[in-house]
């Protein structure tokens, strides 16, 4: 199962990355661009790796949302959800509730940063009415709560200023074996005896 997600992933990334996005969804990079440089972000960070796999596939959602219907505009794909199913197989929550919780960290930051909308590409801008737009403060201070809040805020940070035309960054593959090994970490840690009390 583990080879299978990770070729899975790799072949999302084939398939979808390189398609531009179009209409109000438009980026100034590709989605696999835009993915390579919030991983390198986490990484400039001192990121630990279970943040840095979640910095690189927290937009994966896409390209199953794009599998699944045709883009519309005015419609939200709920990206953010559609990626677990997937992602559950081999990564656990460290991982997986950063991404789970990006898009809400977005509607906190409007919410409780005023210079953060300001910073927010076009496309940013849309989608985010789409999601709901701000959180209210009742809604702003259950999110503060949530285990991985902070880790989801620290990404979408980084997701906001992946977005430079040309940046050099690492070479996908180089994700891909950080994800390989993540993963089976987390194969070989649930397979381990338990010790002796």
């Amino acid at each position: 199962m583990l080879h299978d997600t990770i070729a899975r992933i790799e072949q999302l990334f084939m398939d979808h990355g390189e398609q531009p996005y179009e209409g109000a969804r438009r980026e100034s990079v590709s989605a696999t661009a835009h993915a390579l440089q919030c991983a390198q972000l986490a990484e400039w960070a001192h990121a630990d790796h279970h943040q840095v796999a979640a910095a690189f596939l927290h937009d994966i959602g896409h390209f199953l949302a794009a599998e699944a219907v045709a883009r519309d505009d005015h419609l939200d794909d709920a990206h953010e959800a559609l990626a677990l199913p997937l992602l559950a197989r081999c990564f656990g929550p460290a991982v997986t509730e950063p991404i789970r919780l990006h898009v809400q960290a977005k509607r906190y930051l409007v919410s409780v940063d005023a210079a953060y909308f300001l910073g927010l590409s076009p496309a940013s801008v849309h989608s985010l009415q789409l999601q709901g737009g701000p959180m209210s403060k009742a809604e702003s201070q259950a999110f503060e709560r949530l285990p991985f809040a902070r880790e989801a805020v620290q990404l979408r940070r980084w997701d906001d200023l992946a977005k430079v035309p040309g940046h050099a960054t690492p070479p996908l593959d180089y994700y891909l074996a950080l994800l390989q090994d993540l993963a089976t970490e987390a194969s070989s840690s649930e397979g381990a005896p338990l010790a002796a009390a």
